[in-house]
């Protein structure tokens, strides 16, 4: 299901052994846009100080009690390599970290998580490990393994909340600013950028696929997407009070007259399904 980064901001992480603190930040790649660690202000259970924790630790959110349970433990996370996160995360803080949790890296391969669709087809005991799919992903994270001893490569790295309030930049001209990201609570990946219009012509908010950013100018802050002024003028509202389900992504992609994320064979059936707008 998609989410508002702001909401997976507001979960709780639950350890094995109890509670751990609260999620205020989250970490992506500028590169992939998935999620790769949520940055988590512990509580008073030992000196409080930010963590990180990656959604290969993660369970399914509990939304009505606004949950997040880790298969950790309080000591591992209070025991976890620490990192400055008011500074650059460099990839040899990446591989202690993961290094630590005994988790396989995540870059390499084609795949958001190193040839793999969502973290924990990486793990032993999740369902899918094992299958030729993650095979093949913890083969690209060996491969990733040595070729990161043999360099510091930039992890792109980001801030979701530092990104929110970028301009957006359309083929022929600004158009908005970045409103909100929305990020599928099961692959981690962010899927769009909620863009609100509303400077312009008294617009609206609007999406914008993450694969239809052409570049990030970090220290213009801004976001160049390949789309008119126009089309996302004309494009469906996004309304942050209503779920959004299948029949609105298929409207917003019909829209720009691009393809979606999911299945090809799906993406056939449903496209001809008119879309119902709410009247």
């Amino acid at each position: 299901m998609l989410r508002l980064s702001k909401d997976l901001q507001k979960l709780a992480i639950e350890a094995t052994d109890g509670p751990v603190g609260e999620v205020t930040d989250l970490y992506f790649d500028d590169e992939a846009w998935g999620i790769r660690y949520l940055v988590v202000q512990t509580g008073t259970w030992f000196s409080s100080r930010k963590v990180l924790i990656s959604p290969m630790g993660a369970g399914k959110p509990n939304w009505d009690a606004h949950k997040l349970p880790v298969s950790l433990t309080r000591d591992q996370i209070e025991n976890s390599p620490p990192i400055d996160t008011d500074m650059p995360v460099t990839r040899q803080h990446e591989t202690e970290y993961l290094d630590y949790y005994n988790y396989p890296y995540y870059w390499g391969g084609i795949g958001l998580w190193g040839g793999a669709a969502y973290p924990g087809l990486l793990l032993p005991g999740y369902a899918g490990y094992g299958s030729p799919a993650a095979i093949r992903a913890q083969a690209n994270s060996i491969q990733a393994m040595a070729e990161a001893r043999e360099q510091d490569q930039d992890p792109h790295l980001r801030s979701c909340e530092a990104v929110i309030g970028y301009h957006i930049e359309a083929n022929d001209g600004e158009i908005g600013h970045v409103k909100g990201l929305l990020v599928d609570d099961h692959t981690w990946a962010i899927r769009y950028l909620v863009v609100s219009t509303s400077n312009w012509w008294m617009g609206h908010d609007v999406l914008v696929a993450t694969q239809w950013i052409k570049h990030v100018s970090w220290s213009k802050q801004a976001v160049a997407i390949d789309l008119s002024r126009e089309a996302l003028k004309l494009a469906p509202h996004f309304d942050a009070d209503l779920p959004l389900d299948r029949e609105m992504e298929i409207a917003v992609h019909r829209h720009y007259g691009r393809k979606g994320y999911w299945p090809e064979d799906d993406q056939q059936a449903e496209m001809a399904i008119p879309y119902r707008a709410e009247a």
